[in-house]
């Protein structure tokens, strides 16, 4: 009982075993507090708290990701986001999809799927992101017409993005903007090369998916199976480049 409730990906054998002791867990609706039962997950239906359990080989989730921890499973010198998560996940290599900056903050897809995870990075994809970005300086209608362009970097020439501008004044200003490319801190490179500092930067959207505002800051959840499917569809090419769609 313990190892098929370990299997779900969410806890550890340990961590199921104290369930079972709290009378957390019923086997067809009845209460179960034994490690050692047997069970037949094609028989028998599993529910913690209510909700059912099902050993799914494939997990998919979304962490509302905090500033200061590292986009890494290991990282020997300072806390990662799997800090934040069930050490079930890393056993089962359910990792991050991509980066985040340690000081950003925002949507952060992790999965086991590796195949689908491939895909959504695949320049070819052209995998939607939306970011807002707190800035130093007035945003203007040049900055605009410079990002749908391209931005001219030392190593590479960033691709046409998408500038929408919130609210700007001389000191700051908030601007939200579409990539189709994630290389490393581009964002905040094609703002700086636009003499505009980032000061704070917070993904909303990855493609399909976007992030609610009633997931707080360290929190995450489970896909659902239509956000999931939206997934599929964006790497096939069957799904809306509109993030958050």
């Amino acid at each position: 009982m313990d190892k098929y409730l370990a299997a779900s990906g969410e806890r550890s054998r340990s961590e199921a075993a104290k369930l079972l002791r709290a009378g957390m867990v019923r086997v067809d609706g009845s209460v179960e507090r034994n490690p050692a039962r047997k069970i037949d997950p094609n028989a028998q239906s599993v529910a913690i708290a209510g909700e059912m359990v099902t050993d799914q080989r494939l997990q998919y989730y979304l962490l509302h990701k905090p500033a200061g921890v590292l986009t890494a499973a290991r990282d020997s010198r300072a806390a990662t986001v799997m800090s934040l998560l069930p050490a079930a996940f890393l056993r089962r290599k359910v990792l991050p999809v991509g980066r985040l900056d340690k000081d950003a903050t925002g949507l952060l897809l992790l999965t086991n799927d590796g195949e689908l995870a491939h895909r959504l990075l695949s320049p070819r994809r052209h995998v939607p992101k939306e970011y807002h970005a707190w800035v130093r300086g007035e945003l203007t209608t040049e900055d605009v017409q410079a990002f749908g362009s391209g931005i001219s970097l030392s190593d590479f020439t960033a691709k046409p993005a998408e500038l929408r501008i919130v609210s700007a004044s001389r000191s700051k200003s908030l601007g939200v903007l579409l990539l189709q490319e994630g290389k490393f801190h581009q964002a905040k490179r094609m703002f700086l090369a636009r003499g505009h500092t980032v000061l704070k930067l917070h993904r909303a959207a990855f493609g399909p998916l976007r992030l609610n505002a009633d997931l707080p800051e360290g929190a995450w959840r489970k896909l659902t199976s239509k956000e999931i499917e939206a997934l599929r569809q964006v790497v096939s090419g069957g799904a809306p480049a509109t993030p958050g769609c």
